[in-house]
């Protein structure tokens, strides 16, 4: 080959080898400039989950939210607060182009189902009556399924609740036994529990090896037990051993079953056996006091929680703060025990 004709092809395949570069950079190309793609980070916990971590890192005001995806779908728990919804449902995507399917909620709180509306609407429904959805959805306009306890629900739809809830952000299946089962390529498994409220979820991913544990854990505070929405000392020691339960670890607890908390990094069995314990240890600090006829300022003044409070306490939910939820979480009325029956006249 001559060397002009040699020269003319190099120049030819240097020119193609540019289009597909420039072709390449416009299919890569961001999502719109008004989507600021560091507000919301992804992290790769294990197997088909995702864990998105909102504006303050890991010290964020939103709950963490977890994208779990397969060949045919996106499965999210929790939504966040709802102020920076479009961040992540672009962060969704850049995970997965499948659609959300189903969106579950851990528990009603703001920070936890703000972004409802918005993260389902971006989703489709199954059509027909698909596996574990239960019931049909012909409209594919109708978005992603938001899926919880039916507590959550009675939360959500109060007409006492302030600011209200639009009723689109509602979950539109909820469940009310002690578990319920979806499969998105993996097993996907829900526990109820009554620990920081009585409509609390944990979520169990079974071959990816993740447990979505909403509020019940934390690596950043002491459980905010409300106990006026049904929580309880006794019910989050509970839910604490269910996922302890359910956690395998590797060799020297370290690995193995990954927890994400609602709020803070992502944990391992050992991380939540030390939290489990911390609780349990205040736990009992004052019950031996109330058996003892202590007073709450009385409980408070032996400062029953101090050893763990450089770790735990925070300014909007103190050591103090924890103690007087469980002094009135263990001196509650039992509501769960039915009054014995009157006695048959013989």
């Amino acid at each position: 080959m001559k060397r002009p004709q040699l020269l003319a092809l190099t120049a030819a395949a240097l020119a193609s080898t540019s289009m597909l570069l420039r072709a390449g950079a416009q299919i890569a190309a961001p999502p719109a400039a008004d989507v600021d793609l560091t507000i919301v980070n992804s992290f790769p916990v294990q197997g088909n989950v995702t864990l998105l971590i909102g504006p303050g890192g890991l010290e964020s005001t939103s709950a963490n939210v977890v994208v779990q995806t397969s060949d045919d779908a996106v499965v999210v728990v929790d939504s966040g607060r709802g102020d920076k919804a479009d961040q992540y449902v672009a962060a969704i995507r850049r995970i997965s182009r499948k659609p959300v399917r189903f969106l579950i909620n851990t528990q009603a709180a703001l920070d936890h189902t703000g972004g409802n509306e918005a993260i389902a609407r971006s989703g489709r429904p199954f059509g027909g009556r698909a596996a574990g959805a239960g019931f049909l959805l012909p409209d594919q306009n109708s978005g992603a399924t938001i899926i919880a306890h039916e507590k959550v629900l009675n939360a959500l739809s109060a007409a006492t609740r302030q600011p209200p809830v639009p009723q689109a952000a509602w979950p539109s299946e909820t469940y009310f036994t002690d578990d319920l089962e979806l499969f998105n390529g993996e097993a996907i498994q829900m526990f109820h529990a009554s620990a920081i409220t009585d409509g609390d979820t944990i979520v169990f991913f079974r071959r990816s090896d993740v447990i979505c544990a909403g509020d019940v854990f934390s690596t950043l505070t002491y459980p905010k037990i409300d106990v006026g929405a049904g929580g309880s000392i006794a019910g989050e020691i509970a839910a604490l051993n269910q996922i302890l339960d359910l956690a395998v670890p590797r060799d020297k607890q370290e690995g193995g079953t990954y927890i994400v908390p609602g709020h803070g990094r992502v944990a391992d069995e050992a991380d939540v056996v030390e939290y489990r314990d911390m609780v349990y240890i205040i736990r009992d600090r004052v019950q031996d006091l109330v058996k003892k006829g202590r007073s709450l300022a009385e409980i408070k003044a032996a400062r029953v929680s101090f050893d763990y409070d450089r770790r735990y306490s925070t300014p909007d939910w103190t050591g103090e703060r924890f103690v007087e939820t469980v002094f009135a979480s263990l001196t509650a009325p039992d509501r769960t025990q039915r009054k014995p029956p009157a006695a048959t006249p013989r």
